[in-house]
């Protein structure tokens, strides 16, 4: 494989990377269990790729003294390792992974994140003519050779080795995880406070807390915790799938989405719900989903703690965490 087919390859694999990575982060249904399959191999691939590109680069960057060049390639391979040395060892290790307060998974999310801008500043500044259009098509017109066929192959077998072999271990071990890779904790119990990035525990007294419903409906109201209790409580059980890799399944109580909304009456022209947190954390849902959506305010069988988003909280059914809105003030009809 010539080098300008493998650079053009390490910048396909990267974007591959960051879509599905991305994709994994909402992606809490068991019909999207092909992003997360797609993720490892696409990751393992890459792996596979920078070593290529490490054997070929680096001797040459000593040779021509281009120290710059070999720092950039040596922080983008840092963070290659970082993330997917990470994701074998969460696989393969068949537990929760923890490095200090964080887990592994958000090691190798937040390596993926800082992967893909490093690739992009040390791939474009000499290559990026290489993924214009006539260049692509160029190439396109010369057709595969066998050398980069093998090379194709040999590293789709990497990928699927890797892929197979860390599952076989975790299986050894006994390790349970759902098909997000998120690791499954004993059920029945409070989750973990986790929050994303710095969406920390606002200062909201409950008594003063009051739930905004707004946008396109024919009766806008302000409720509070006793007005939304008498709309009708209910207990439902749902799993809790958080990106940092855990997944719990536990009894939540509250106030389904759809009755608040019968309650409003939205437009026929309304098609969203958007529920809003006092930190400003935002997530959007059909508003079909209404009937599995819950404002929760109790957690197994406990008043829901601060920590998991009292006074009030959504559960979201077959989304992950990131969307399970801590600290509910607003839901918006639009």
């Amino acid at each position: 494989m010539s080098a300008a087919a493998l650079d053009r390859l390490l910048g396909v694999l990267v974007l591959a990377i960051g879509a599905t990575g991305l994709l994994a982060l909402t992606a809490g249904a068991p019909s999207g269990g092909w992003v997360f399959v797609g993720h490892d191999l696409v990751a393992l691939a890459f792996a596979g790729a920078v070593v290529v590109k490490l054997g070929r680069s680096v001797p040459r960057a000593v040779r021509q003294r281009s120290f710059g060049r070999l720092a950039l390639g040596l922080a983008v391979t840092a963070a290659a390792l970082t993330g997917i040395v990470g994701g074998v060892a969460w696989v393969a290790s068949g537990r929760l992974l923890t490095v200090g307060p964080l887990t592994v998974m958000t090691l190798h999310a937040w390596a993926g994140l800082v992967l893909v801008p490093l690739v992009v500043a040390h791939l474009l500044p000499r290559r990026w003519r290489l993924f214009g259009p006539s260049n692509v098509r160029a190439a396109a017109a010369h057709g595969v050779t066998r050398r980069s066929v093998v090379a194709l192959g040999a590293l789709a077998f990497v990928a699927g080795a890797g892929f197979g072999t860390t599952g076989l271990a975790e299986r050894l071990i006994g390790g349970a995880r759902r098909f997000t890779g998120s690791r499954v904790l004993p059920p029945g119990g409070i989750p973990p406070a986790t929050t994303f990035i710095a969406d920390t525990a606002p200062a909201l007294d409950p008594m003063a807390w009051r739930l905004r419903v707004h946008g396109l409906v024919d009766a806008p109201t302000d409720l509070d915790l006793a007005a939304l209790e008498r709309i009708g409580a209910r207990d439902a059980v749902a799993i809790l799938d958080c990106t940092s890799g855990w997944a719990l399944e536990t009894a939540w109580r509250g106030t389904r989405l759809a009755d608040v909304l019968a309650l409003v009456r939205p437009s026929p022209r309304a098609g969203r719900i958007v529920v809003r947190s006092a930190t400003g954390w935002t997530s959007s849902f059909d508003l079909a989903e209404a009937e599995r959506l819950l404002l929760a305010t109790g957690v197994a069988g406990r008043p829901l703690p601060v920590a998991n988003g009292a006074p009030c909280r959504l559960v979201a059914p077959d989304h992950r965490g990131l969307e399970w809105v801590k600290w509910v003030t607003e839901l918006e009809i639009a």
